[in-house]
Order: structure tokens, then sequence, then C-alpha cells
């Protein structure tokens, strides 16, 4: 006898989890507000990951397995490789839609940082990144956008040290759009190494 078809899927829950996280904090979220988000019961999800830590955990790691897609989602998109990596700065700075969306960003941070597990995941997920972007930048240097003295390596991790600074510091001024402020320093840093047309 072949077991019961699944009413909905893993990848429904994870979005109605991230959905739910983006309307409160680690604090604040329950597995019944994932469920209803989901149209299940929460003891559908409890049957399905076992707790709460459980559910946040496999999303981390579904989150972490598909690291720098996103940075290579935005380079097939954009014939050049300095407007992908702009988008993908406007992007991440979608966290900081508002600054209650960013102060509950850093709340999950916050807990992603104090556990070991999440904080592997974390990592993981931000190497990936890091080498995605070098990959962008390399390819930048290689349509004549970027300086060919540029280290990609170098500039990859100040390109991703500047748009998390950057977002920290829209949250405090306020002042536009978190991604014009984002774009802005972006360019900011990239001018030196732009190459003249």
């Amino acid at each position: 006898m072949s077991p019961r078809p699944r009413k909905v899927s893993d990848e429904q829950l994870f979005t109605a989890t991230y959905v739910v996280m983006n309307r409160v904090g680690p604090q604040e979220l329950t597995l019944s507000a994932i469920a209803r988000e989901a149209g299940v019961t929460a003891a559908v999800i409890v049957q399905r990951f076992g707790s709460k830590r459980d559910l946040l955990l496999a999303l981390t790691r579904r989150f972490s397995e598909s690291s720098g897609d996103l940075v290579a989602a935005f380079a097939r998109q954009h014939a050049s490789p300095l407007a992908a990596l702009r988008a993908y700065g406007e992007c991440v700075a979608g966290m900081a839609a508002s600054p209650a969306a960013y102060v509950r960003s850093l709340a999950y941070l916050q807990a992603d940082l104090t556990d070991a597990e999440f904080r592997q995941l974390l990592a993981k997920h931000a190497k990936a990144t890091r080498a995605a972007l070098r990959r962008l930048i390399e390819a930048a240097r290689v349509a004549g956008e970027l300086d060919r003295n540029v280290s990609p390596v170098r500039l990859a991790r100040t390109v991703e040290a500047l748009i998390s600074g950057s977002i920290l510091t829209w949250a405090i001024y306020q002042e536009g759009t978190a991604a014009n402020w984002v774009r802005a320093d972006l360019d900011a840093v990239l001018a030196p190494y732009a190459t003249r047309r």
C-alpha cells in the first residue's frame, strides 16, 4: 500500500514560514501562525519537521543549498555584469523595505549567530554568495567594465561588506529607499575601478 499523498509540500510550508517571518519577529513566530498561512494544522508541521527550530533549520538548510543562485540569476538577466551586481544589491536591500522589516531581519540574524547549527549554514551561504560575487566581478573585468588590475577576490569581499553596512546605515538615516541608498554606495565603491568608455 502506497502512502497517502501529501496535501502540502515542504516548499509550500517553507514559503508560508517565510511569509510569516516577514510579518513577525522570532519571539512571535509560532507553528500555529505558519500553519494558518499554509492552510494546514500545526500538527501537520510537527509531524513533518518535529519542532519550530527543526522547521527553521530545514528552511535555512534549503536556503544555504541555493547559495549563489540569486547572484547567478541576476547575471543571466543582465547583459552587463555591473548591472547584475547593482540589481543584486538592490534586491538584498529589499530586506529593509521598512525599518521595522529590517529590525525583524536583524532579530533573526541574531538567533542565527547564537546557534552553532544555524551559524554554520549561514557561513556556507555567505561563502557561496561571495564566490558568486567574485565571478560576477571577474565577468565585469572580461567585459571591460572594470579595470583589469582589480582583484575580484578583494572587491567581492568589499562589495559583500558594503551591502550589509549600507543597509544598516540606511536604517539609521532613513533617507529615500534602502535600494537607492545601497545603489549609491555601491556605485561609489565601484567608481574607482570602472573603465571609461
